[in-house]
């Protein structure tokens, strides 16, 4: 798995909108939507920032470092 976004559940425990989320970090609903399903990529540290300082919360506390399946890599 890697690295997951735990946005959604940090979202419903503060009770934000991803709207209001949004015009909070300045980015459009629809990148916010792709961070919170968790099918983002990749996120800017400058976002990260901003979206920590709304949500007043820290970075672990909406990413998840979760290791991969290495036996059916092998």
């Amino acid at each position: 798995m890697g690295v997951v976004l735990r946005l959604d559940r940090v979202m419903a425990d503060r009770k934000i909108s991803l709207k209001e989320l949004a015009e909070n970090v300045g980015i459009t609903e629809a990148n916010m939507s792709i961070l919170k399903t968790g099918k983002a990529k990749a996120i800017r540290f400058s976002t990260l920032e901003k979206i920590c300082s709304t949500l007043k919360c820290q970075p672990g506390d909406i990413l998840e470092y979760t290791e991969d399946d290495i036996k059916g890599l092998l």
